[in-house]
């Protein structure tokens, strides 16, 4: 099993209405904790969501919140399977990678582990923060577990299994000659088996740019072979007169005599939406829906408040009593199509209308709060997804939680858990270069938020860095840290890289000398939507002194960076990061 099988002990409690609390309770403890001089200790990290909504929404015990799983959790996909629910996402070149969440009420979602949590399923070594891993699909049959997805950064489309959603899952089966993304698998009654996938258009002639298409073939899940030719089932999109773009992720959905596809379709920014189509014959021809699309925002007025945009890239799952519910993802900016959260997971009841489904009347702003599905709820106590919760974690463990990222594979194991602190190894690689650079972050999840971190770093030269960064990737980030400067002054300083800022050099946007360089220190980072704060201590009952205030955080905004990930805040060390770039 991974090393990522968190055997915490986790105690949620309610501070105040929708305020909650989480912590990595001590389950381990080594009594002689080993002495990693060279490594950057980290006592404790604590992560704070603070935003406003959250505090000015009313909610009842019937209801709940949306997002259901807040911050970077993109392009869901869901099933069902012994009365629990099964939830993914994307999750590009971090690794582990491919959360994947377990519920028995679509409302209370609790992090099971990650599809890809092994060195051998993926080497993402020199991809781009938004390559990797797309748009997964999860399915169930016959007491198996199938996730189908797309790694860009390899082999392209493959079929990964396991008989236990919490793992371990198989090495992947690659399915080779598959030009395209967003692969979906789908179990007919007759026990056919159809993949079906976005790809280029009809003779890789474009009628207009971003004129994208739908494919389908059948797929021998024994053999695990394509047992047909590839049959083109939608062109453009619903309508090519209108110029559609970027028809993708599509889902095939049987229900009484019809075969539904469901695809997003406008891109993944501000028209992004969901449309549907049917046929009585699973190859075709299938119908575009008269008044789509299902689900978008588009049409809304941009400064309504409590913006949710970006809606679409839908996936639906039916329930005991026969009501159906739709996962989707959907952004909350702050303004100007600007979120720093990244694309998060919604979720919404499918209402069938004259055959056809619909979401919020496809047209209707999303709510934050919604009744409740008709299940029963949850007993257990589930660490919180949405709404604000403090989330504290000072690594009593001798395993990381499943909140915690690499960035790209780790082939080698480069930190340790012992005596109640996380030792981070410096290594030659820096953040600058798209490598697995010494780097363990957890999503930004809120648009307000607090993280704060204790560190003990021994310097010994000028070349050497640690600290917490908040990081969109390896252009766009801001970092708090501590280092040694040119006049052998150890120091708190505060650093921006962003592609538009200084020529994409690096700036040094304000600094303090530290006195006792032998200290713990102690970093903290307040997210105030757009702009962030930045503060430090040397003990730690002492006060917070401020840094930097309100530096324009835009930068991590996915529109600014590009791309389609959100932001990390990361603990990082590296022995070269003021080296040479």
């Amino acid at each position: 099993m991974s090393i990522f099988i968190s055997k915490c002990l986790k105690t949620f409690s309610v501070l105040i209405l929708l305020t909650s609390t989480f912590s990595c309770k001590k389950i381990f403890q080594k009594t002689q904790p080993i002495a990693y001089s060279e490594y950057a200790a980290f006592d404790w990290f604590e992560y704070q969501g603070k935003d406003a909504v959250f505090k000015s929404i009313s909610k009842s015990d019937d209801e709940y919140l949306n997002p259901i799983l807040a911050g970077f959790y993109p392009d869901p996909s869901i099933c069902s399977a012994n009365g629990k629910y099964y939830l993914i996402t994307s999750s590009f070149v971090y690794f582990p990678g491919l959360p994947i969440f377990e519920s028995v009420d679509l409302v209370n979602w609790k992090q099971i582990g990650h599809v890809i949590d092994r060195k051998e399923q993926a080497d993402f070594s020199g991809a781009g923060v938004s390559e990797g891993l797309y748009a997964p699909t999860i399915r169930y049959n016959k007491g198996q577990f199938y996730v189908i997805c797309t790694n860009v950064s390899g082999d392209g489309n493959f079929i990964v299994t396991a008989t236990n959603p919490a793992g371990p899952w198989s090495d992947p089966i690659v399915i080779p000659g598959v030009n395209g993304i967003d692969p979906d698998i789908f179990f007919d009654e007759d026990g056919k088996v159809y993949i079906t996938h976005n790809g280029p258009p009809p003779n890789n002639i474009s009628i207009h740019n971003g004129h994208r298409a739908i494919y389908m073939f059948e797929y021998d899940l024994k053999n695990h072979t394509i047992a047909s030719e590839s049959k083109l089932i939608v062109n453009g999109g619903t309508d090519m007169a209108i110029k559609p773009v970027w028809i993708e992720a599509p889902h095939i959905i049987k229900k009484d005599q019809y075969y539904y596809l469901i695809c997003a379709q406008g891109g993944t920014a501000y028209e992004h939406s969901e449309v549907v189509f049917r046929s009585k014959n699973v190859y075709g021809p299938y119908l575009s829906y008269e008044h789509n699309p299902i689900l978008t925002q588009t049409f809304l007025d941009p400064n309504r408040k409590n913006e949710i945009s970006t809606s679409g890239h839908a996936d639906f799952v039916q329930l005991p009593n026969g009501d159906w519910w739709s996962v989707f993802l959907a952004c909350r900016p702050y303004g100007m199509e600007l979120y720093n959260t990244g694309r998060e997971t919604f979720m919404m009841p499918v209402e069938w209308k004259e055959g056809w489904p619909t979401i919020v009347d496809g047209k209707k702003p999303l709510p934050f709060v919604n009744k409740k599905p008709n299940l029963s709820p949850s007993k257990e106590n589930i660490a919180p997804t949405t709404g604000n919760f403090v989330s504290h974690d000072d690594f009593n463990n001798n395993q990381l939680d499943y909140i915690w990222n690499f960035i790209r594979t780790p082939l080698e194991k480069w930190y340790e858990l012992s005596g109640g602190k996380l030792y981070i190894k410096p290594r030659k690689e820096s953040i600058h270069t798209e490598t697995n650079f010494s780097f363990i972050g957890r999503r930004q999840q809120h648009l307000q938020f607090e993280a704060s971190t204790k560190l003990n770093y021994t310097l010994t030269n000028t070349l050497q860095t640690a600290g917490l960064v908040a990081f969109q990737n390896e252009k766009q980030y801001l970092l708090l840290g501590k280092r040694i400067n040119s006049e052998g002054k150890t120091e708190v300083y505060l650093e921006e890289t962003a592609a538009t800022v200084n020529a994409g050099k690096s700036i040094i946007l304000a600094k303090q000398e530290l006195k006792d360089t032998s200290k713990d220190l102690f970093l903290k980072i307040e997210g105030k939507t757009r702009y962030y704060d930045f503060y430090y201590k040397t003990t730690e009952k002492g006060e917070w002194l401020l840094l930097a205030k309100d530096i324009d955080a835009v930068i991590l905004s996915t529109k600014e960076a590009k791309g389609f990930v959100g932001t990390y805040i990361a603990m990082y060390a590296s022995l070269n990061h003021f080296g040479e770039k």
